[in-house]
């Protein structure tokens, strides 16, 4: 299944998306006056979750159903989950992005963190801050974490997967560039879109080969797919868990493939105001986002 979420007359719910439309699981569960969790993150802790709304759909009647579902586009998507535990990013994961540095891949993941005020939904603006001069896109696999898990084998870590989305980890190569490690670059607000929705993991048959692109202003950047990385989702999971306890709801980005901005030769192509990104993974959907100039810096 599809969870989004979402905002509807400034309440904040969620559901499962089914093509141009929402199924509400709370108002769903309002009407059907069953106990339900009231958000993505607590269906997640709660565990065993494709049950839960595979038992409360079946309870419902088509009126049911039908009063408890949304038009999609007169909705306002927000990030599926905003306050993550953690955002553990990947660099250097794609042997082509490897390639168009003229780096040689690590067989051991290369791990930064993210703050969770980085994070926006689909359809939200990235604020490009008026001192950053070299802001650049790079389109990622995100998993979701759905249980704890910690020293896993690689069979642990593939249960312990709750969903995976698309995370476009922005980023400021100037100041990356700058500093020679990647943390202040890529944590200012809004830096890390998210969504537009959760894929759960039984829907994705093979995590390994999903196509993967990213599109600036209509113009195709990124043409790769998952199977283009070095380390597969399993194997960082795996690997992740042998550094710290993984739990409910934390992402992990996964790294990006060739195309990104500052590569591009002769010239690079950094993100300007107004630029429009769109980023499709195969079986989760489009991540869309506008770059805006930050008009509210204070000087002094």
């Amino acid at each position: 299944m599809k969870l989004v979420h979402f905002s509807d007359s400034g309440k904040e719910l969620y559901g499962v998306s089914n093509g141009d439309q929402v199924i509400c699981l709370p108002t769903l569960a309002s009407i059907l006056k069953e106990p339900f969790p009231s958000c993505i993150e607590m269906l997640i802790f709660e565990g065993q979750n494709e049950s839960i709304v595979k038992n409360l759909m079946q309870k419902a009647t088509s009126e049911n159903l039908q009063k408890a579902t949304f038009q999609l586009r007169k909705l306002k998507l927000l990030a599926p989950i905003k306050k993550p535990p953690k955002i553990i990013c990947l660099g250097l994961n794609y042997r082509d992005h490897a390639k168009e540095q003229g780096k040689h891949p690590s067989d051991e993941p290369i791990i930064f963190l993210k703050p969770h005020t980085t994070i926006i939904g689909s359809g939200e603006n990235i604020v490009k801050p008026s001192f950053v001069k070299q802001l650049d896109y790079e389109a990622e696999l995100a998993v979701v974490i759905g249980k704890e898990v910690k020293n896993a084998t690689i069979r642990e870590a593939e249960e312990s997967i709750f969903g995976y989305t698309i995370l476009n980890d922005i980023s400021a190569r100037d100041i990356q560039f700058k500093d020679r490690q990647w943390t202040r670059g890529k944590s200012f607000d809004t830096f890390a879109p998210t969504g537009p929705c959760i894929t759960t993991a039984d829907q994705i048959k093979d995590p390994t080969n999903l196509k993967i692109r990213t599109w600036v202003n209509r113009e195709l950047r990124q043409d790769s797919t998952t199977s283009n990385m070095v380390l597969n989702v399993f194997k960082i999971v795996r690997s992740l868990s042998h550094v710290m306890t993984l739990e409910p709801c934390d992402i992990i980005s996964t790294g990006t493939p060739a195309g990104v901005g500052f590569a591009v030769k002769p010239k690079p192509k950094f993100l300007q105001e107004g630029d429009f990104i769109e980023i499709i993974i195969e079986r989760i959907g489009t991540l869309r986002n506008r770059v805006v100039e930050d008009s509210g810096e204070k000087s002094g």
